[in-house]
């Protein structure tokens, strides 16, 4: 007499499983930016990224269309030029000392690829573009939280 099976049908395997856990450069970004101007003064943008706890930011004209990059390096440019011409900071703008050839990351990228583009180009922070408008901005910082927030089961 054969052995009799009392477990049942068994469910078959799912091949696909579902990625649930939000991994796009949109779930991450800063949305609430503080932004810069081309006439701003260097002086003030400093005071700023004091104030804000900040190290950069996203210059925009005056239609909101994105036209550079501020960053504190562009800053030691002006305050090392100043000492060494003894002029006051005062004087200079953004537009002077601001990356003009600005990077910037799609919306609906994922982190991971996102990671490499920073370990690529060495940037600090990227802005982030929805049909050519900016909608935020993604650090380095910003990549490693959303790596601890994933767990490792997620990255298989």
């Amino acid at each position: 007499m054969g052995i009799k099976s009392f477990q049942g049908r068994r469910a078959k395997p799912d091949t696909k499983k579902e990625y649930d856990a939000p991994i796009l450069v949109a779930d991450y970004m800063t949305t609430k930016l503080v932004t810069f101007r081309p006439d701003q003064s260097i002086l003030e943008v400093m005071e700023l990224f004091a104030k804000h706890h900040i190290s950069g930011g996203p210059v925009l004209d005056d239609n909101g269309f994105l036209v550079g990059i501020i960053s504190e390096a562009d800053c030691m440019k002006q305050i090392s030029e100043s000492r060494y011409f003894n002029q006051p900071i005062l004087d200079k703008n953004v537009e002077r000392f601001m990356t003009e050839e600005v990077e910037t990351i799609e919306h609906d990228i994922s982190i991971f690829d996102a990671a490499g583009i920073f370990h690529k180009n060495n940037r600090r922070r990227l802005p982030v573009m929805r049909e050519g408008l900016l909608v935020g901005q993604i650090s380095r910082k910003d990549i490693v939280i959303a790596a601890l927030k994933l767990n490792s089961h997620n990255w298989k």
